[in-house]
C-alpha cells in the first residue's frame, strides 16, 4: 500500500462514531467480505478505477528504532468522488510485505493502537494470529468530499529478528460497497506511510 496522490482539497470531517468496541462485530462485517472484490470482476476488461479516496498521513518517519517508545501520527481518508459511499469500513495495519518464502511478517513484533475519542483513551489492535492490525470505528457512510481522521501509534519490539530488510509499513485502509458491471463488489483505498525498522 503507497500513499495515495497529495490532498489537493479541502474535505469537511465526518466525525467518528463514538463506539465501545474496537472492532465491529463479524456478523456486521460479514456481508462486505463475502462480497467479490470490484477488481477481481473487472480483471478481464480493465476499466474499473478507483479514484474514490485521496489518502493522506502526518508523523511517520523513514526509519524507525527497535524500542518500547512509540511513534505517533494521523491518517485521514478522504471521499473525493461524486458518490455517497455505502457500507463504509475503516482498517488499520502494521506490517511488512513478504516476498519470498521463508520471510517473515513485522507485524506480530510489533504494536498498534487507535485514539478512541468517545473514551479518550488508546485502544489496541490484534489479530488471533497474532497481527497487529483490527477493525476502527468509523460511520457507515461517507458522503463526497467528507473525511475521516485517526490518530495512531505503533513501536516495534526488540525482540524482531534483523536477519532480513523489512519493507514496513502502516496506515488505514477503507473499503466500501460499490456496483460494477451489475454486480455489488468491494473496493478499497488507502492512507499508509512505509518506514524502515532499525536496532538502538
Amino acid at each position: 500500500m503507497k500513499l495515495r496522490r497529495a490532498l489537493s482539497v479541502s474535505a469537511a470531517t465526518a466525525a467518528l462514531l463514538p463506539v465501545t468496541m474496537a472492532a465491529a462485530p463479524a456478523s456486521q462485517a460479514a456481508p462486505a467480505e463475502a462480497l467479490p472484490t470490484c477488481y477481481d470482476i473487472d480483471t478481464a476488461y480493465g476499466q474499473y478505477h478507483n479514484n474514490t479516496f485521496v489518502g493522506r498521513v502526518f508523523g511517520i518517519p523513514k526509519s524507525v528504532t527497535l524500542s518500547t517508545q512509540w511513534t505517533t501520527y494521523t491518517a485521514t481518508l478522504t471521499n473525493a468522488s461524486a458518490k455517497e459511499l455505502k457500507s463504509f469500513e475503516l482498517k488499520a495495519k502494521l506490517g511488512s510485505y513478504v516476498y519470498n518464502e521463508g520471510e517473515r511478517d513485522l507485524g506480530p513484533y510489533g504494536d498498534l493502537q487507535y485514539w478512541d475519542t468517545a473514551q479518550r483513551a488508546w485502544k489496541t489492535l490484534r489479530q488471533a494470529d497474532g497481527g497487529a492490525r483490527g477493525t476502527v470505528p468509523a460511520p457507515k457512510t461517507l458522503k463526497p468530499r467528507e473525511s475521516v481522521h485517526v490518530q495512531l501509534r505503533f513501536r516495534v519490539g526488540e525482540n524482531l529478528p534483523m536477519d532480513q530488510a523489512y519493507d514496513a509499513l502502516t496506515g488505514l485502509t477503507g473499503t466500501f460497497v460499490d456496483h460494477y458491471r451489475d454486480t455489488d463488489c468491494t473496493a478499497s483505498g488507502d492512507a499508509s506511510g512505509s518506514f524502515s525498522p532499525r536496532k538502538g
